[in-house]
């Protein structure tokens, strides 16, 4: 475990400050993407974003793999971040919108989770029968950095990228659903679950649905994740959704290189949250800084110099012995 000397930009030292930020003020880089719609196996589809920037040093065998957080998009700023940097680091990114998060509804009742490794799965397999290569690398940012993190675990050496990264990851689901309810991080809560309940409710305008439950009652991800999630998904409730889904129990079965990205100051979690020495496998290189909120890591030096470290970190790591 490495702790790092990051020091964020003395005008955004909370951890609130890290998180918002970026949402609200940082530059969304337009991209230039085309858009495919994969067809499921079970009858569903999922989208897929890859980039167009094509050149000699940007060729199928260094496509990188992105996931979003909960109710992310492209335009979610760590997510538009890293699909510019990577283009302008030779690479090419392809980003995977979970079920129903691309703005358009998916057609069956389920939709996506923290631990959903089976589409994830698929669309590797995808990637690698279109192009004739595997992702190189996959980057995953919160709850995809869940899922990320979950399935290298549990395809142990059967995985077939070459490096993984993983930011702001909720190790522990309850720990998550749990400090989600104290102080300032309730506003993310509140958030969060105003956009569940409203793509709830327009999805079941369209379908029907199979659990009986008013989403405008639900306050918390407990109740939230024990009513809707769980029931959609195949999960007893939410205590055996956050016990098979959490990632911390897989770390240590990681067999592909792989950087964790981790704040001790993330108002998503406890410290305690964070995974001990023990818990991680030798191919775990996990950067944790004493701040830097949830997916923000802003250093700068000047009100005008604002400096994405995460991002650095991410095309550093990637790119290390593949030149």
């Amino acid at each position: 475990m490495i702790k790092t000397d990051f020091k964020p930009a003395w005008w955004l030292r909370s951890p609130h400050l890290q998180t918002l930020w970026p949402v609200l003020f940082k530059k969304r880089h337009k991209l230039d993407l085309l858009t495919e719609q994969v067809e499921l196996d079970d009858g569903d589809f999922i989208e897929l974003c890859w980039s167009k920037q094509r050149s000699d040093k940007m060729a199928d065998d260094k496509i990188v793999l992105v996931l979003h957080g909960l109710e992310g998009s492209l335009s979610s700023h760590y997510a538009n971040g890293i699909m510019f940097q990577l283009e302008q680091s030779g690479y090419r990114p392809v980003f995977m919108y979970f079920r129903g998060c691309s703005g358009r509804i998916n057609r069956l009742a389920r939709a996506y989770h923290s631990g959903e490794t089976g589409d994830l799965s698929f669309i590797v397999q995808h990637i690698k029968n279109k192009t004739g290569y595997y992702p190189y690398a996959v980057v995953g940012f919160s709850l995809g950095g869940n899922v990320l993190l979950k399935w290298l675990g549990e395809t142990g050496n059967k995985n077939p990228i070459k490096k993984a990264v993983a930011i702001s990851v909720p190790f522990s689901l309850l720990d998550a659903a749990e400090r989600l309810e104290f102080g300032m991080s309730k506003i993310y809560r509140d958030h969060l679950l105003k956009s569940l309940r409203k793509t709830y409710k327009e999805k079941f305008k369209i379908i029907d649905s199979p659990v009986n439950v008013d989403v405008t009652q639900l306050k918390s991800f407990w109740e939230y994740d024990d009513k809707v999630t769980s029931p959609l998904h195949g999960f007893r409730g939410a205590q055996d959704y956050y016990d098979k889904c959490s990632s911390r129990q897989f770390l240590k079965h990681i067999r592909i290189p792989t950087r964790i990205i981790h704040s001790y100051d993330d108002p998503f979690m406890y410290k305690a949250t964070v995974p001990v020495e023990n818990e991680l496998s030798s191919f775990i290189d996990f950067v944790l800084t004493a701040k830097g909120g949830h997916v923000g890591f802003l250093s700068a030096k000047t009100l005008l110099t604002v400096s994405y470290w995460c991002e650095e970190k991410i095309i550093e790591f990637i790119s290390a012995d593949n030149q």
